[in-house]
């Protein structure tokens, strides 16, 4: 975390005043996720465009995702969306206790889809979903595979950047403990609910394209 984000709510020497240090923190996160936006929107436009030129293939793929981990894991992302969306209120209004509370809970939540997510890889791994010579039907389903590339890209660099997340949120919660945050001095937490909210943006991007286009077909 930048030191122009500095949770003691002390301002640097190159800003005028802490409003000023506090925007310039936000402007760079909202930058930042601008970037990544155009990174992970890249993929999402070549998933769909390849989910329309191999719509049959793409759609039996889709059946042999595991529906009910992805769902449950849905679930579990927009209730720590909202855990930490509550931490920051409190930590504007100086409830640091309850920031350390939600927080933690934030950082459960978000090992409990990466536990999730894990279990389902060995599934899908245990089912041959794997692209390559070992997948299971070799020498044939080429769209299948495909979308199988798709899946292990996205859902890889996803969990990557949710483990990143856990770790903010865990700094954030060490900070709150030692009674950081307060009127004027929360921008760190909304700097990290910004990240995590964008985790879970992408994830609810992911999750259709997996799990619910052409399951029905």
């Amino acid at each position: 975390m930048s030191s122009s984000a500095r949770a003691d709510g002390a301002v640097e020497f190159q800003f005028h005043d802490r409003d000023y240090q506090s925007g310039t923190a936000l402007s760079g996160m909202w930058l930042f996720l601008s970037s990544e936006l155009l990174f992970f929107g890249g993929l999402f436009l070549c998933w769909a465009c390849y989910r329309i030129e191999y719509a049959s293939a793409f759609a039996a793929a889709t059946r042999e995702t595991e529906f009910a981990i992805g769902t449950l894991n849905t679930v579990i992302l927009l209730t720590s969306s909202f855990a930490f969306a509550c931490a920051v209120h409190f930590a504007r209004s100086g409830n640091n206790r309850r920031v350390v509370q939600l927080s933690a809970a934030t950082a459960l939540l978000g090992t409990l889809f990466f536990g999730l997510k894990l279990l389902e890889w060995s599934k899908d791994i245990a089912a041959g979903n794997v692209p390559g010579a070992h997948f299971r039907t070799p020498g044939q389903a080429g769209g299948e595979q495909l979308f199988w590339v798709f899946y292990w890209i996205g859902t890889g660099l996803h969990i990557a950047h949710l483990s990143v997340g856990i770790g903010l949120v865990g700094w954030i919660a060490w900070r709150a403990r030692r009674e950081a945050f307060g009127p004027g001095r929360a921008t760190p937490v909304e700097i990290v609910g910004l990240y995590w909210s964008f985790v879970d943006m992408m994830w609810l991007i992911l999750y259709p394209l997996i799990y619910l286009a052409g399951r029905s077909a």
